[in-house]
Protein backbone atom coordinates (compact mmCIF):
# COMPACT_ATOMS: atom_id res chain seq x y z
CA UNK A 1 0.00 0.00 0.00
CA UNK A 2 2.84 2.12 0.79
CA UNK A 3 4.41 1.81 -2.56
CA UNK A 4 1.18 2.33 -4.63
CA UNK A 5 0.66 5.95 -2.24
CA UNK A 6 4.44 6.44 -3.24
CA UNK A 7 3.97 6.02 -7.01
CA UNK A 8 0.49 8.00 -6.68
CA UNK A 9 2.31 10.66 -4.96
CA UNK A 10 5.07 10.70 -6.99
CA UNK A 11 3.14 11.12 -10.32
CA UNK A 12 1.19 13.70 -8.76
CA UNK A 13 4.13 15.90 -7.98
CA UNK A 14 5.53 15.29 -11.67
CA UNK A 15 2.16 16.05 -13.43
CA UNK A 16 1.87 19.43 -10.89
CA UNK A 17 5.58 20.50 -11.81
CA UNK A 18 5.73 19.89 -15.21
CA UNK A 19 2.67 21.07 -16.85
CA UNK A 20 2.40 24.70 -14.98
CA UNK A 21 2.21 26.70 -17.82
CA UNK A 22 1.85 31.00 -17.62
CA UNK A 23 -0.56 32.89 -20.36
CA UNK A 24 1.32 33.89 -23.39
CA UNK A 25 2.61 37.29 -22.58
CA UNK A 26 2.97 37.30 -18.65
CA UNK A 27 1.72 40.62 -17.45
CA UNK A 28 3.80 42.14 -14.80
CA UNK A 29 2.03 43.78 -12.36
CA UNK A 30 3.06 46.80 -10.75
CA UNK A 31 5.27 47.17 -7.59
CA UNK A 32 2.10 48.89 -5.83
CA UNK A 33 -0.02 47.10 -3.35
CA UNK A 34 -2.17 45.18 -4.98
CA UNK A 35 -6.17 44.69 -4.08
CA UNK A 36 -7.75 41.20 -3.29
CA UNK A 37 -11.34 41.72 -2.44
CA UNK A 38 -11.65 44.19 -0.34
CA UNK A 39 -7.80 44.11 1.11
CA UNK A 40 -4.62 45.54 0.22
CA UNK A 41 -1.46 43.62 0.04
CA UNK A 42 1.50 44.84 1.02
CA UNK A 43 4.55 44.03 -1.07
CA UNK A 44 7.93 42.48 -0.29
CA UNK A 45 10.77 41.48 -2.00
CA UNK A 46 9.52 37.67 -1.99
CA UNK A 47 6.20 37.90 -0.64
CA UNK A 48 3.19 40.18 -0.13
CA UNK A 49 0.72 40.03 2.69
CA UNK A 50 -3.06 41.18 3.11
CA UNK A 51 -3.87 41.55 6.94
CA UNK A 52 -7.54 41.35 8.10
CA UNK A 53 -9.15 41.08 11.41
CA UNK A 54 -7.99 41.92 15.06
CA UNK A 55 -6.69 39.39 17.81
CA UNK A 56 -3.93 37.32 18.22
CA UNK A 57 -2.00 36.86 15.02
CA UNK A 58 -2.26 33.79 12.63
CA UNK A 59 0.55 33.31 9.16
CA UNK A 60 -1.25 31.48 6.36
CA UNK A 61 0.82 30.44 3.61
CA UNK A 62 -0.18 28.96 0.48
CA UNK A 63 2.19 26.27 -1.45
CA UNK A 64 3.48 26.20 -4.90
CA UNK A 65 1.60 28.12 -7.58
CA UNK A 66 -1.42 28.56 -5.04
CA UNK A 67 -2.54 32.22 -4.74
CA UNK A 68 -3.19 33.75 -1.51
CA UNK A 69 -7.40 32.72 -1.88
CA UNK A 70 -6.53 29.19 -1.41
CA UNK A 71 -7.71 30.13 2.26
CA UNK A 72 -10.68 32.55 1.26
CA UNK A 73 -12.94 29.63 2.67
CA UNK A 74 -11.30 30.25 6.06
CA UNK A 75 -10.31 34.00 6.36
CA UNK A 76 -13.80 35.32 7.44
CA UNK A 77 -14.01 32.95 10.26
CA UNK A 78 -10.51 33.60 11.18
CA UNK A 79 -10.68 37.17 11.01
CA UNK A 80 -13.44 37.29 14.09
CA UNK A 81 -11.18 36.28 16.47
CA UNK A 82 -7.86 36.74 15.11
CA UNK A 83 -5.50 38.96 13.12
CA UNK A 84 -5.19 36.98 9.89
CA UNK A 85 -1.58 37.68 7.98
CA UNK A 86 -2.45 36.56 4.43
CA UNK A 87 0.71 35.53 2.66
CA UNK A 88 0.86 35.02 -1.68
CA UNK A 89 4.50 34.61 -2.51
CA UNK A 90 5.29 36.98 -5.75
CA UNK A 91 4.84 35.44 -8.70
CA UNK A 92 1.88 33.12 -7.99
CA UNK A 93 -1.77 34.61 -8.61
CA UNK A 94 -0.41 36.60 -11.30
CA UNK A 95 1.64 38.95 -9.31
CA UNK A 96 4.96 40.61 -9.96
CA UNK A 97 7.67 38.16 -9.44
CA UNK A 98 9.89 40.35 -7.71
CA UNK A 99 13.04 38.90 -6.35
CA UNK A 100 11.81 35.32 -7.05
CA UNK A 101 13.15 35.14 -10.52
CA UNK A 102 16.15 34.66 -9.04
CA UNK A 103 17.50 31.71 -6.70
CA UNK A 104 17.01 31.35 -3.03
CA UNK A 105 12.81 31.48 -3.18
CA UNK A 106 12.24 29.72 -0.15
CA UNK A 107 14.80 31.47 1.72
CA UNK A 108 13.86 34.66 0.80
CA UNK A 109 9.76 33.82 1.64
CA UNK A 110 11.44 32.46 5.58
CA UNK A 111 13.47 36.15 5.11
CA UNK A 112 10.39 38.22 4.53
CA UNK A 113 8.35 36.26 7.06
CA UNK A 114 11.03 36.91 9.59
CA UNK A 115 10.83 40.40 8.90
CA UNK A 116 6.82 40.50 8.93
CA UNK A 117 6.99 38.79 12.46
CA UNK A 118 9.90 41.12 14.09
CA UNK A 119 8.91 44.24 12.73
CA UNK A 120 5.05 43.67 13.42
CA UNK A 121 6.50 42.95 16.60
CA UNK A 122 3.86 39.52 16.33
CA UNK A 123 5.23 37.65 19.09
CA UNK A 124 5.06 33.97 18.06
CA UNK A 125 2.26 33.77 15.97
CA UNK A 126 0.45 30.44 14.33
CA UNK A 127 1.63 29.50 11.29
CA UNK A 128 -0.42 27.91 9.25
CA UNK A 129 1.31 26.06 6.02
CA UNK A 130 -0.10 24.32 2.88
CA UNK A 131 2.41 21.99 0.70
CA UNK A 132 5.38 23.86 -0.18
CA UNK A 133 3.76 26.24 2.14
CA UNK A 134 4.47 23.70 5.11
CA UNK A 135 7.40 23.16 4.06
CA UNK A 136 8.83 26.91 4.43
CA UNK A 137 6.80 27.06 8.18
CA UNK A 138 9.32 24.21 8.80
CA UNK A 139 12.08 26.06 7.74
CA UNK A 140 10.89 29.03 9.86
CA UNK A 141 10.64 27.51 12.40
CA UNK A 142 14.30 25.63 12.13
CA UNK A 143 16.01 29.05 11.35
CA UNK A 144 13.85 31.61 13.41
CA UNK A 145 12.53 29.74 16.49
CA UNK A 146 11.53 32.55 18.79
CA UNK A 147 9.12 33.55 15.53
CA UNK A 148 6.87 31.01 15.76
CA UNK A 149 4.10 29.71 18.53
CA UNK A 150 2.53 26.89 17.02
CA UNK A 151 2.06 25.11 13.30
CA UNK A 152 -0.21 23.67 11.46
CA UNK A 153 1.69 21.65 8.42
CA UNK A 154 -1.31 20.42 5.60
CA UNK A 155 -0.06 17.67 3.75
CA UNK A 156 3.45 18.64 3.53
CA UNK A 157 6.52 16.79 4.21
CA UNK A 158 10.23 17.49 5.75
CA UNK A 159 11.29 16.19 2.49
CA UNK A 160 9.64 15.44 -0.42
CA UNK A 161 12.22 12.92 -1.90
CA UNK A 162 10.63 10.34 -0.09
CA UNK A 163 7.78 9.75 -2.49
CA UNK A 164 9.68 9.55 -5.05
CA UNK A 165 12.29 6.75 -3.43
CA UNK A 166 12.84 5.48 0.33
CA UNK A 167 15.57 7.17 1.60
CA UNK A 168 16.26 9.14 -1.55
CA UNK A 169 19.00 12.15 -0.58
CA UNK A 170 19.12 15.56 -2.31
CA UNK A 171 22.08 14.05 -3.89
CA UNK A 172 20.11 11.38 -5.37
CA UNK A 173 17.41 13.67 -6.50
CA UNK A 174 18.99 16.40 -7.74
CA UNK A 175 19.41 16.07 -11.47
CA UNK A 176 15.63 15.17 -11.69
CA UNK A 177 14.56 18.07 -10.20
CA UNK A 178 17.35 20.22 -11.71
CA UNK A 179 15.50 18.83 -15.35
CA UNK A 180 11.94 19.21 -14.01
CA UNK A 181 13.26 22.84 -13.15
CA UNK A 182 14.26 23.51 -16.49
CA UNK A 183 11.13 21.93 -18.24
CA UNK A 184 9.05 23.92 -16.32
CA UNK A 185 10.79 27.29 -16.88
CA UNK A 186 10.99 26.55 -20.65
CA UNK A 187 7.80 26.87 -20.79
CA UNK A 188 7.53 30.50 -20.09
CA UNK A 189 5.58 32.84 -22.13
CA UNK A 190 4.12 29.82 -24.29
CA UNK A 191 0.31 29.07 -24.86
CA UNK A 192 -1.55 27.51 -21.66
CA UNK A 193 -2.36 23.81 -21.93
CA UNK A 194 -5.61 23.59 -20.28
CA UNK A 195 -6.37 19.74 -20.74
CA UNK A 196 -2.98 19.60 -18.85
CA UNK A 197 -4.04 22.14 -16.10
CA UNK A 198 -6.98 20.31 -15.47
CA UNK A 199 -5.29 16.88 -15.63
CA UNK A 200 -3.23 17.65 -12.84
CA UNK A 201 -5.79 19.11 -11.12
CA UNK A 202 -7.55 16.00 -11.33
CA UNK A 203 -4.80 14.78 -9.02
CA UNK A 204 -5.19 17.51 -6.59
CA UNK A 205 -8.50 17.69 -5.73
CA UNK A 206 -11.62 15.31 -5.44
CA UNK A 207 -14.56 17.67 -6.17
CA UNK A 208 -15.39 19.36 -9.89
CA UNK A 209 -15.39 22.93 -8.80
CA UNK A 210 -11.96 22.19 -6.50
CA UNK A 211 -10.12 21.06 -9.87
CA UNK A 212 -11.58 23.55 -11.90
CA UNK A 213 -10.65 26.74 -9.19
CA UNK A 214 -6.77 24.55 -8.58
CA UNK A 215 -6.37 24.85 -12.57
CA UNK A 216 -7.23 27.85 -12.92
CA UNK A 217 -4.41 29.19 -10.90
CA UNK A 218 -1.95 27.20 -12.40
CA UNK A 219 -2.06 28.94 -15.20
CA UNK A 220 -1.77 32.26 -13.60
CA UNK A 221 1.49 31.33 -11.63
CA UNK A 222 4.48 32.17 -13.39
CA UNK A 223 6.01 29.30 -14.59
CA UNK A 224 9.55 30.55 -13.92
CA UNK A 225 8.98 31.44 -10.08
CA UNK A 226 7.31 28.23 -10.16
CA UNK A 227 9.94 26.10 -11.52
CA UNK A 228 12.34 27.54 -9.07
CA UNK A 229 10.33 27.10 -6.21
CA UNK A 230 9.22 23.42 -7.10
CA UNK A 231 13.33 23.11 -7.77
CA UNK A 232 13.95 24.43 -3.87
CA UNK A 233 11.20 22.23 -2.59
CA UNK A 234 12.53 19.05 -4.38
CA UNK A 235 16.15 19.57 -2.94
CA UNK A 236 15.40 20.56 1.05
CA UNK A 237 15.97 18.31 3.47
CA UNK A 238 14.74 19.16 6.79
CA UNK A 239 14.28 15.11 8.08
CA UNK A 240 17.56 15.67 10.38
CA UNK A 241 16.54 19.19 11.82
CA UNK A 242 12.80 17.22 12.91
CA UNK A 243 14.06 16.67 16.51
CA UNK A 244 15.20 20.28 17.28
CA UNK A 245 11.78 21.75 15.98
CA UNK A 246 10.34 22.76 19.89
CA UNK A 247 7.38 24.54 17.93
CA UNK A 248 4.18 22.39 18.70
CA UNK A 249 3.29 20.64 14.90
CA UNK A 250 -0.38 19.61 13.77
CA UNK A 251 0.17 17.63 10.93
CA UNK A 252 -3.12 17.56 8.44
CA UNK A 253 -3.27 15.11 5.72
CA UNK A 254 -6.23 13.92 3.32
CA UNK A 255 -6.93 10.26 2.28
CA UNK A 256 -9.76 9.25 0.06
CA UNK A 257 -10.82 5.68 -1.14
CA UNK A 258 -9.11 5.91 -4.51
CA UNK A 259 -5.48 6.01 -2.81
CA UNK A 260 -4.13 6.88 -0.36
CA UNK A 261 -6.43 5.12 1.87
CA UNK A 262 -6.23 5.77 5.39
CA UNK A 263 -3.79 3.06 6.63
CA UNK A 264 -1.32 3.89 3.82
CA UNK A 265 -1.60 7.89 4.69
CA UNK A 266 -1.04 7.17 8.45
CA UNK A 267 2.18 4.89 7.77
CA UNK A 268 3.45 7.43 5.54
CA UNK A 269 2.98 10.69 7.67
CA UNK A 270 3.46 9.27 11.41
CA UNK A 271 6.90 8.33 9.68
CA UNK A 272 7.65 11.04 8.34
CA UNK A 273 7.34 12.87 11.19
CA UNK A 274 8.37 10.34 13.74
CA UNK A 275 10.97 12.58 15.01
CA UNK A 276 8.66 15.89 15.85
CA UNK A 277 8.79 15.98 19.89
CA UNK A 278 5.39 17.96 19.55
CA UNK A 279 2.89 16.55 17.02
CA UNK A 280 -0.68 16.16 16.61
CA UNK A 281 -1.96 13.82 13.43
CA UNK A 282 -5.41 15.02 12.27
CA UNK A 283 -6.63 13.16 9.16
CA UNK A 284 -9.26 14.15 6.72
CA UNK A 285 -11.03 11.69 4.92
CA UNK A 286 -12.73 11.91 1.31
CA UNK A 287 -10.01 14.65 0.32
CA UNK A 288 -6.69 15.03 -1.85
CA UNK A 289 -3.97 17.28 -1.40
CA UNK A 290 -6.30 20.43 -1.52
CA UNK A 291 -8.10 19.14 1.61
CA UNK A 292 -9.25 22.52 2.38
CA UNK A 293 -11.40 23.05 -0.84
CA UNK A 294 -12.30 19.03 -1.18
CA UNK A 295 -13.68 18.83 2.96
CA UNK A 296 -13.94 22.69 4.00
CA UNK A 297 -16.15 22.09 6.80
CA UNK A 298 -13.61 19.34 8.51
CA UNK A 299 -10.88 21.66 7.58
CA UNK A 300 -12.44 24.44 9.18
CA UNK A 301 -12.91 22.48 12.50
CA UNK A 302 -9.49 20.67 12.60
CA UNK A 303 -8.15 24.64 12.09
CA UNK A 304 -10.18 25.97 15.02
CA UNK A 305 -8.56 22.58 17.07
CA UNK A 306 -5.63 24.00 16.24
CA UNK A 307 -5.48 27.49 17.08
CA UNK A 308 -7.21 26.55 20.77
CA UNK A 309 -4.49 23.86 21.63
Amino acid sequence: MITHLKARLAATAVTLMIVLHPAAGHAQAAPLPAKHGDMAATPMAHISVQTVGKGTPVILIPGLSSPRVVWDGVVPTLAKTHQVYVVQVNGFGGDDPRANLSPGILDGIVGDLHTLITQSKLGKPAIVGHSMGGLVALMLAKTHPADVGKLMIVDSLPYIGEIFAPGATVAMLEPQARAMRDAMAGAYGKPTNPAANVAAATRMALKPASRTTVASWMAKADARVSAQAMYEDMTTDLRPDMGSIAAPITLVYPWNAGGPTKPAADALYRKAYADAPHITYVDIGDAAHFVMLDQPVAFQAALDDFLRR
